[in-house]
């Protein structure tokens, strides 16, 4: 059975194993184990974890906070740390973590032959699980899709005063300029932000679930998202008034990140790890892995399902996504020369 560990005993859960004798691979029942940081919310996650645990008889256990919450927690517990697993969103942060030493090789074939090269770090650090696409929304009873095409084609003046946004504060859109600084060079990428800055119908939203709602409510035409938020939307109601573009089909491809996992580097259970990060990269979990949260399967050999397969096939970027943590700070820099806030 999965169980929730409240905050505080993942803090000092070497000292709550002392207190009962426990050992540290162990449950008080003598079960395998395995611990799991997560920014990834509970209800995602949770019944993945339990089929695992049927599955193998290993219990998971988990504590959610925010990714950068989650990181400092790993970095300060060092060598004392009971996490064996960090799970989070976007390539950014899992570079982020591997670069300060926190994550370790996951040694792993099946991971290698289960994952795109493009979706793992290259010293098999981290590992993407599910694909979230990042493209245009729009009115359609404002914007025909034929006037539809790329992420650069938003500056063009036309879509001025008819663009929205979520704030550059938000790694999401810290990946995308990352990726188009990697395509276009710092200058040109410039020159793009500047034009979406120039385009824009009200300030920057602190969700891409405000951005959506503020195309449907006619306070703009066209928005940057990733597509489960529109997802969501859709699912409580088929006919919202948004529709969803597949962009820079012509070129680059659509900007994909993804949600994924690594081994943390004092994991007291990385082999227990290891077989975890291999289930949920499998054929058994994919599916369920990215559906639950509307997203595409990473593993290529899975079919999306349901809602999201109704978007149809979309070509994708396919640079590898380190580059969204190497070229991170680097597009911080130049989105704020911008005036993106």
């Amino acid at each position: 059975m999965t169980r929730l560990v409240p905050a505080l005993c993942l803090l000092v859960l070497t000292a709550c194993g002392d207190q009962t004798g426990t050992p540290a691979n162990e449950t008080e029942a003598g079960q395998a184990r395995v611990v799991v940081y997560t920014s990834r919310q509970p209800y995602l996650i949770e019944p993945l974890f339990e089929r695992y645990t049927a599955r193998t008889g290993v219990a998971i256990d988990f504590a959610s906070d925010n990714e950068a919450s989650l990181i400092e927690r790993i970095a300060a517990e060092g060598e004392r740390t009971q996490a064996d697993l960090f799970m989070t969103v976007d390539a950014g942060n899992l570079w982020h973590a591997a670069e300060r030493g926190l994550l370790q090789p996951a040694g792993s074939d099946a991971l290698t032959k289960r994952i795109p090269a493009a979706l793992a770090d290259d010293q098999a650090r981290w590992y993407g699980l599910s694909v979230r696409a990042r493209t245009i929304v729009y009115h359609p009873d404002r914007v025909d899709s034929s006037e539809l095409s790329s992420y650069e084609d938003l500056a063009d003046e036309r879509w001025a005063g008819r663009l929205c946004l979520r704030t550059s504060r938000k790694v999401y859109n810290q990946s995308l300029v990352a990726l188009l600084i990697e395509h276009h060079g710092e200058e040109r990428a410039e020159e793009v932000v500047r034009g979406w800055v120039a385009n824009l119908a009200t300030n920057p939203y602190s969700s891409d679930t405000q951005t959506i709602e503020a195309v449907a409510a006619g306070q703009c035409d066209v928005a940057i998202v990733n597509s489960y938020y529109l997802g969501r939307k859709l699912a409580d109601d088929p006919d919202y008034p948004v529709e969803l573009f597949w962009a820079n089909q012509g070129s680059t491809g659509v900007h994909v990140n993804i949600s994924g996992a690594g081994i943390t580097r004092h994991a007291p259970r990385p082999d227990q790890a290891r077989a975890l990060l291999e289930w949920l990269a499998s054929e058994e979990a994919q599916a369920e892995f990215a559906e639950r949260n509307l997203e595409f399967p990473a593993n290529p050999v899975i079919e999306s399902r349901g809602l999201v397969a109704s978007w149809g096939e979309y070509r994708a970027d396919d640079t590898p996504l380190t580059v969204a943590g190497e070229r991170q700070a680097q597009a911080v820099r130049l989105m704020d020369r911008a005036g993106y806030r």
